[in-house]
């Protein structure tokens, strides 16, 4: 179902594993990973990497699940989707950066788990679609993540005709990041970047994008990024990375790269 495991560097690995339904999500795998990011807030890695096993990263949803859904009340959907909901939120504000790998198929819930990611590399040959529609549902709950990602004007193509699309759109539209045969090469560039870095200014520098983007740049908004690197100034960290950085050595942080 799914397979959890953290290297020597403290990178997790957080691999689907439904290869025989191309990692489509039920209850139990969107369970497994709603148990796992919320462990990863508790004690945050360096990095997490999200990948699946098999031909697949996900499509979407399992079609054993729906039709179990099509049995249930509006109440009992409403719960399951809020669960399904909980879920992208807790990799979308995981503390730890998040780097997905795409291939074969990304359909619906897929492009979803994309759009929480904060990294995203896909291989040439990979494929996407927002096929709700053709199931005579919306993407409503992963649309505020999928929103954010592609914007407005791309989502109205793309959630209205359900066409499919591939790795060079994803990227055009914001999607994904990189497009490589060996995406797998452009993940460990960066888990080592990010590894070189302060983890918690880099947790920090995460929830500034989360917080800051959209707002007007007000007074308000100016006072409260000021007091931020105000406080960030004094950490531990950061006198660490300054007196790294005069002394032209290593931080402590990146001592195990």
């Amino acid at each position: 179902m799914l397979d959890v495991s953290t290297d020597a560097r403290g990178v997790a690995r957080v691999m689907l594993q439904r290869p025989e339904k191309h990692n489509a999500f039920d209850e139990a795998l969107i369970a497994a990973l709603l148990d796992a990011f919320g462990a990863f807030a508790a004690a945050p890695p360096r990095a997490v990497l999200l990948l699946g096993a098999g031909r697949s990263f996900c499509a979407g949803a399992d079609a054993d699940w729906m039709r179990r859904a099509a049995g249930w009340s509006e109440a009992e959907n409403r719960a399951d989707a809020q669960t399904l909901s909980d879920m992208l939120a807790a990799i979308d504000s995981c503390p730890a950066p998040v780097i997905a790998i795409a291939h074969g198929a990304v359909m619906g819930g897929g492009v979803g788990l994309l759009a929480c990611a904060d990294l995203v590399v896909a291989h040439p040959e990979t494929r996407f679609a927002l096929s709700e529609v053709k199931l005579g549902i919306t993407p409503a709950t992963i649309s505020p993540f999928v929103l954010r990602a592609i914007g407005p004007r791309a989502a109205r193509r793309w959630f209205l005709t359900a066409e499919r699309f591939g790795a060079a759109d994803a990227r055009a539209m914001g999607l994904v990041h990189e497009v490589s045969d060996t995406p797998e090469t452009v993940a460990e560039g960066w888990i080592a970047a990010l590894c070189g870095n302060a983890p918690g200014a880099v947790a920090e520098a995460k929830r500034l994008v989360a917080d800051i983007a959209g707002r007007p740049i007000d007074e308000g908004l100016r006072a409260e990024t000021a007091a931020r690197i105000a406080a960030r100034r004094a950490t531990d960290e950061a006198r660490e990375g300054m007196a790294a950085f005069l002394a032209r050595r290593a931080p402590a942080w990146a001592t195990s790269r």
